[in-house]
C-alpha cells in the first residue's frame, strides 16, 4: 500500500476510486463502504484511495486532545491488510479547516486524489464547518467528472452503527458487542516495551507490555480475555487494561498481557493485542501475594474460556 503522510504535496497519478472519512474503528458501516470500493476496482480496474485527516478534525481547533478507537497506525494497518491501494493522510491545519466543499472537491479529491469514483456513506460531510455532504458531491460530478456512489448506513437493531455506539459499548466493558459492531476484535497496536517487571519477578508470571498512545480509546479498566499476534502467529492471553493501582508508583494508562505458552524476550516486537472478553474490573490488592492469586484465578478462567470459545479464538493459537 503506498502511504502518504505529513504534505499536501501529493498527485496520484492513476484514475482512482476514492472514499473520505476518520475510519475510526473501522466498523462494520466502513466495510461496507471498503467492499464496494474493492467491488468497483474489479470492474473498472481503477486503484482504491482512502482520504483521511493526520489527526481528527476537532483536535485542531484548539480543543483539548480527541480520542480515536482506532489510531493512525492501526487504521494504517488495518487498511493495508484488507488490500486498499492507497492511504493518504492530509495535513489538517488552518488552511485546510477554512477550505470551502467545492473548493476541496477541486483541488483535493479530483486533481490530487484524481477520483473518477467517489464512494461515501449517507453521512458523509467535508469543507468548511462540515457544509459539504453527499448531495453536493452528487451536484457537482458532472461538472469534475467524476460518479458518486452513496452507501447506506449499516445498523443494528435500528440503530446507526457508529464510533459513538462503539465506545458506548467500550465504556461498560461490552466487548463481545463492541466487537460484533466492528465487524473483528477491538485492538490495541504497538510495540513491547519494558515494564518494571513486576510480572516476571515478584509474581513469576512474564507478561509484555504495549502502551498505547494517549489518544487512544480504552474500555473500561480491568481485567479481559485476549489473543495476541506477534512474532507471526496468535496466542492466547490474558489482560490488564488500566494503570496498576496495587504497584507502588503513578503508571500512564497501559495494556499489559500475559501469554498462553509463551515464554520468551519480545521487547521491541510489534503486538496486535485483541480484546474478546471482560473479566472483572481493575482493582487494588492490599498485597502483591493477593494479586497474585487473583492473577492466577484469572489465567485459568481466560483459558477456560478460551477452550470453549475455540471456534473463534483457538485457530492458531498456542495455550
Amino acid at each position: 500500500m503506498i502511504y502518504i503522510t505529513g504534505t499536501k504535496e501529493f498527485n496520484i497519478d492513476r484514475p482512482a476510486i476514492v472514499t473520505l472519512g476518520k475510519f475510526d474503528g473501522r466498523h462494520r458501516g466502513h466495510q461496507k463502504l471498503l467492499r464496494m470500493m474493492m467491488g468497483l476496482r474489479e470492474k473498472t480496474g481503477y486503484v482504491t484511495a482512502v482520504f483521511s485527516f493526520d489527526q481528527p478534525p476537532k483536535a485542531g481547533n484548539g480543543d483539548r486532545q480527541q480520542t480515536v478507537i482506532t489510531t493512525n497506525l492501526e487504521r494504517k494497518n488495518k487498511l493495508e491488510k484488507i488490500g486498499i491501494d492507497i492511504l493518504v493522510e492530509y495535513p489538517f491545519n488552518e488552511e485546510t479547516a477554512h477550505m470551502e466543499p467545492e473548493e476541496f472537491v477541486k483541488k483535493v479529491l479530483v486533481h490530487q486524489m484524481n477520483a473518477k469514483i467517489i464512494v461515501v456513506g449517507t453521512d458523509c460531510s467535508f469543507g468548511y464547518q462540515g457544509a459539504g455532504n453527499a448531495e453536493s458531491l452528487k451536484q457537482w460530478q458532472e461538472r469534475y467528472g467524476y460518479q458518486t456512489v452513496v452507501i447506506c448506513k449499516e445498523q443494528d437493531d435500528n440503530r446507526d452503527i457508529s464510533s459513538t455506539y462503539i465506545r458506548e459499548e467500550l465504556a461498560l466493558g461490552n466487548m463481545e458487542k463492541a466487537n460484533e459492531l466492528l465487524g473483528e476484535p477491538y485492538a490495541v497496536h504497538g510495540t513491547v516495551v519494558h515494564g518494571n517487571h513486576i510480572g516476571g519477578t515478584l509474581l513469576g508470571f512474564p507478561t509484555i507490555n504495549v502502551l498505547p498512545p494517549k489518544e487512544k480509546y480504552l474500555p473500561c479498566f480491568g481485567v479481559y480475555v485476549s489473543r495476541v499476534y506477534i512474532c507471526g502467529r496468535y496466542y492466547g492471553g490474558i489482560t490488564n487494561i488500566g494503570k496498576k493501582p496495587t504497584v507502588e508508583g503513578n503508571y500512564p494508562a497501559g495494556v499489559e498481557t500475559y501469554l498462553y505458552g509463551l515464554n520468551k524476550d519480545l521487547y521491541g516486537e510489534a503486538a496486535e493485542v485483541q480484546i474478546l472478553h471482560f473479566v472483572r474490573p481493575e482493582r487494588k490488592f492490599e498485597t502483591l501475594q493477593e494479586l497474585k492469586a487473583q492473577i492466577k484465578r484469572d489465567q485459568e478462567y481466560g483459558l477456560e474460556y478460551l477452550r470453549e470459545k475455540d471456534d473463534f479464538c483457538l485457530k492458531g493459537l498456542s495455550l
